[in-house]
């Protein structure tokens, strides 16, 4: 079998990544509609009680524990789909499965610089009071904080599941440094334009960091895959159509 034709048969899924205290059923709604196959990866120690969370966990632990759930994943190639936290993850992932990543979609997430970190991202002062702060309260935050940042356009039901089952991530996943740089795959970075988490004006940052080749915006807060699902699952398929375009022309090139 050439090259070529191995590269049509390959099957096209998505591989999901959520940001921090969530889970992966929170694309659930998303990915139902999607008609490709879809891994929604979850991070370590979510089978230990919320109030006890891995703390000694470091972002290669991480790294590790969705790499291997992704190796075990049998469709050939993915498009990764990262939101906020799990952007500085993704990275690390896709540097270790280059030949399977098709394509890099980020939804609202921080995307450092090689060498720098989650915190090493956020607009100064944040990057100077978030380890301080991070080292005093750990890495769950208040409840109305919860509710005013993570839920802003939520229902009042559904913020209050969030703040209730929000899992506290290691603190090393917010300050170890990433050592991999911008796959060279179709990217696309998506804003949030009603994000009280990330302002426009970092998400902007990170599409650069990224070196996106496309930004696209939902009038969403930190959660559109909560808020918007449809709007979500509409870009991802344009994307996925992109994608398969540059391959298709790869093919015959």
């Amino acid at each position: 079998m050439t090259k070529q034709q191995k590269m049509m048969q390959e099957e096209l899924g998505f591989v999901f990544l959520y940001g921090a205290g969530m889970n992966g059923g929170v694309w659930d709604i998303v990915a139902e509609g999607l008609g490709y196959p879809c891994l929604k990866v979850d991070y370590p120690s979510r089978e230990e009680a919320a109030g006890m969370p891995g703390h000694h966990l470091t972002l290669e632990d991480y790294v590790t524990h969705i790499t291997e759930q992704v190796r075990r994943w049998d469709t050939d190639k993915f498009v990764l789909v990262a939101h906020s936290l799990g952007g500085v993850l993704a990275m690390e992932l896709a540097a270790r499965l280059a030949e399977r990543v098709a394509g890099f979609v980020a939804i609202g997430a921080a995307i450092p610089k090689r060498g720098g970190s989650f915190v090493s991202a956020l607009p100064f002062p944040q990057r100077i009071i978030m380890p301080v702060l991070l080292k005093m309260a750990g890495t769950k935050p208040p409840e109305s904080v919860i509710r005013k940042g993570l839920c802003s356009d939520l229902p009042e039901e559904q913020a209050s599941r969030i703040a209730a089952e929000f899992i506290p991530e290691s603190r090393r996943v917010y300050t170890d440094r990433v050592q991999a740089s911008a796959p060279q795959v179709p990217k696309l970075y998506v804003k949030l334009t009603q994000d009280k988490e990330f302002g426009e004006s970092l998400q902007e940052r990170m599409a650069a960091n990224l070196s996106a080749d496309r930004v696209e915006s939902l009038s969403t807060g930190h959660l559109p895959m909560l808020s918007d699902p449809l709007g979500v699952r509409r870009i991802l398929e344009g994307f996925v159509g992109q994608v398969k375009t540059s391959r298709e022309s790869a093919i015959s090139s």
